[in-house]
C-alpha cells in the first residue's frame, strides 16, 4: 500500500536534542515546521543535556546534595524556556508535575535502581520538551497539540532496549494519531514507548531516530525529516577531513553501510522502518536549514564508485589459530557454536588455512570496547590458541559495484602503503571495502584516502 492512497499522507519531522536545546533553538525548529505545510507530525528529543542528567539520577545518587544539584540543573534548563514564553502558565503546571515526579523517582533510585525505573525517569526529558515545543508553536499561531506517544508506540517489556510491536503500533496510529494529524500539527516524543501494562519503556540510546522512523511507518508518511546539528551526510567526518563535501542524495543501501560502519549520522536500525515502506528520509541541520541536506532514497540518480569513508573505533580483534584446522572441517562451526552460546556477536571475519580472525561487534550502549569474556576464552582455548587485540579502528570505504570495477583496489592500497593493515574484508558486499588499522593512525588513514579518492578533481 503506497502512502499516496492514504488520506493522511504527510511528512514527519524529528528534532534531536541540540535542535531543541533552548528557546532560540526551538523557535528555529518551529520556523522549519511552518515552512513546510505538509509537516503534520513532529517528533522531539529531550532538550540537550537533559537525558544525561536523568541517567545519572536513575543510576541512583546517594548523596542528597548531588541529587538536589542535578534537580536544579534540570529545573533551570526548562525554566529558561518557560521564562521566554508569552503564556508560560499554560504549560508551567505540567512541567512542575513532571519535575516533582523526577525528584521522587530519583529518591527511589537512590535506594534501589532498576531498568524499569530508569526508563520511567529517562522518559521525563521528552515528556517535558514536547510540552514546551507545542506551546512555542501555538504562540506562533500554529494549531499544535501535544500527543503522548505511549498511547501508540507499543513495545515489549525489555526495559532499556524495548522491541516495538509493529502490528499494534500500526493499528493504534490509524485509530489515534492519523485523525489528529489531519486537523493539527501534532508534537510527540521520540525514544519512548509503553508495554502492554502501560509501563514506560525506551528504545535504547539513539532510539529517538528509530522511533521517528517507526512512527513515520505507522502513519504511512510521505517523508521523514531528521533535523540534527549537521547539514546532512558528508563524504567523511568533516572534523577529520576538512574538505569533506555534503552528499545531496544517497541510497538506502549506501546509508545503511555508512551507519553500520560508524558514520554518526543515523543509527543503523533507524532506516529499517523507513526502508520497509520506501519512505524517503532527509537529514539536515536545524541551525542552518538553508544549507539543505541529504535525501536517503531507495533509488538515486547517481551511484559513484566511491561514495564515502566511515571510521569506527573501539574495535577488538580475536585471532584463533589451530594446526588441527588444516584440512579439517567443523573447526569454524565449533568456534561459532561457542560464540553463539554466549551470545557474542561477530562483525568481520577473515580466514586462512590454520587461523581465523574476527572482530567483535559493538552492541551495548555503554560505548566501551567489546570484551571477550573469560569463560568464552577458556572454551576457545580448548580448541586453539587465542589472541586478543584492542585499540583498533575500522576504516570502511563505501561505494557502488566495487566488485565489478577493475583497478580501484590498486589506488586504495597504494595510498595506504605506509600503513600496517591488520585485517582486510572485501567481497561480501558490493558496497564496501574495509580494513583494520591501529587507533593511532586511523585519522591519518582517513585523511589520505579522502585526499586521494575524493579531493582529486
Amino acid at each position: 500500500m503506497s502512502a499516496s492512497n492514504v488520506a493522511g499522507s504527510f511528512n514527519v519531522a524529528k528534532f534531536g536534542g541540540t535542535s531543541v536545546a533552548n528557546f532560540e533553538a526551538m523557535s528555529r525548529c518551529a520556523a522549519i515546521i511552518e515552512n513546510n505545510p505538509n509537516t503534520k507530525l513532529v517528533v522531539s528529543s529531550a532538550c540537550s543535556g537533559v537525558t544525561n542528567l536523568l541517567v545519572e539520577l536513575a543510576n541512583g545518587v546517594q548523596d542528597q546534595g548531588r541529587r538536589q544539584e542535578l534537580m536544579s540543573q534540570l529545573t533551570d534548563i526548562h525554566h529558561a524556556i518557560l521564562d521566554q514564553l508569552a503564556e508560560p502558565m499554560s504549560v508551567e503546571k505540567e512541567i512542575h508535575t513532571i519535575l516533582d515526579n523526577v525528584a521522587s523517582a530519583a529518591e527511589a533510585a537512590s535506594f534501589q535502581s532498576s531498568a524499569k525505573l530508569t526508563d520511567h525517569l529517562v522518559a521525563c526529558g521528552e515528556l517535558m520538551s514536547t510540552h514546551l515545543f507545542a506551546q512555542i508553536l501555538r504562540e506562533r499561531g500554529v494549531s499544535a497539540v501535544r500527543f503522548d506517544i505511549r498511547d501508540v508506540l507499543r513495545t515489549n517489556d525489555a526495559y532499556g532496549k524495548a522491541e516495538p510491536q509493529l502490528e499494534q503500533i500500526s493499528q493504534l496510529a490509524q485509530e489515534k494519531l492519523i485523525p489528529l494529524c489531519q486537523e493539527h500539527v501534532v508534537v510527540t516524543q521520540g525514544f519512548i514507548g509503553a508495554d502492554d501494562e502501560g509501563n514506560t519503556t525506551t528504545l535504547g540510546r539513539g532510539g529517538s531516530d528509530y522511533s521517528a522512523a517507526l512512527i513515520a511507518e505507522s502513519v504511512l508518511a510521505s517523508g521523514l525529516e531528521i533535523w540534527t546539528d549537521v547539514p546532512g551526510i558528508y563524504t567523511t567526518d568533516p572534523r577529520i577531513a576538512p574538505k569533506a563535501s555534503p552528499i545531496p542524495e544517497i541510497s538506502f543501501s549506501e546509508a545503511s553501510e555508512m551507519a553500520n560502519f560508524g558514520a554518526k549520522i543515523l543509527h543503523p536500525s533507524t532506516l529499517v522502518p523507513a526502508l520497509r515502506h520506501q519512505i524517503p528520509v532527509f537529514v539536515g541541520s536545524s541551525k542552518e536549514p538553508e544549507k539543505g541536506g541529504t535525501w536517503i532514497r531507495q533509488q538515486v540518480e547517481s551511484s559513484p564508485l566511491f561514495r564515502a569513508l566511515a571510521l569506527r573505533c573501539n574495535q577488538t580483534m580475536v585471532t584463533l589459530r589451530s594446526a588441527n584446522m588444516f584440512h579439517a572441517y567443523g573447526f569454524l562451526a565449533k568456534v561459532f557454536e561457542i560464540l553463539a552460546k554466549h551470545k557474542i556477536s561477530v562483525d568481520l571475519i577473515t580466514t586462512s588455512e590454520i587461523s581465523v580472525s574476527l572482530t567483535l561487534d559493538q552492541t551495548d550502549t555503554s560505548g566501551g570496547a567489546p570484551e571477550l569474556p573469560e569463560v568464552v576464552r577458556k572454551e576457545l582455548e580448548e580448541l586453539c590458541t587465542v589472541e586478543v587485540e584492542h585499540n583498533l579502528c575500522l576504516v570502511a570505504l563505501i561505494g557502488n559495484n566495487m566488485s565489478e570495477s577493475k583497478g580501484y583496489a590498486k589506488q586504495v592500497f597504494s595510498t595506504l602503503e605506509d600503513f600496517n593493515l591488520r585485517m582486510i574484508c572485501y567481497g561480501a558486499s558490493p558496497h564496501n571495502l574495509c580494513f583494520l588499522v591501529h587507533e593511532s593512525v586511523s585519522r591519518s588513514a582517513i585523511q589520505k584516502l579522502h585526499q586521494e579518492l575524493f579531493e582529486q578533481e
